[in-house]
């Protein structure tokens, strides 16, 4: 399943079998993507948000804790909010590789994106 902006851009690729949940996730996950990337920050958070609201089990809500934090950031200009999903990430997902990926940018770059 591919997921496309308004302008026909493809923004988040699916491919393969996903359970509901994980699919519901992955859908809301490239819906935040879209709203992201056209600078509407607070509807990625919303979107983002949600999937770590209702699919915290899912194996996406590592990435959407991050980009919901990337989207307050943007929208903000507000550093602490990085350094608090560092920490969020580290106790709720230790293993996550989204986890690692993003704690080692966030840590070495003062902006994550």
């Amino acid at each position: 399943m591919l997921l496309l902006d308004g302008e026909g851009k493809e923004r988040a690729r699916l491919e393969g079998y996903l359970p509901n949940n994980d699919f519901n996730a992955a859908l809301r996950n490239g819906l935040g993507r879209i709203a992201f990337v056209h600078k509407k920050y607070s509807d990625a958070e919303r979107w983002y948000g949600d999937v770590v609201a209702r699919y915290g089990n899912s194996h996406f809500a590592p990435e959407a804790m991050y980009w919901r934090a990337v989207a307050r950031y943007k929208a903000t200009n507000d550093h602490a909010v990085l350094g608090k999903v560092a920490e969020e990430l580290r106790n709720t997902y230790p293993s996550s590789l989204i986890r690692i990926s993003r704690l080692a940018k966030i840590d070495s770059q003062p902006l994550p994106v």
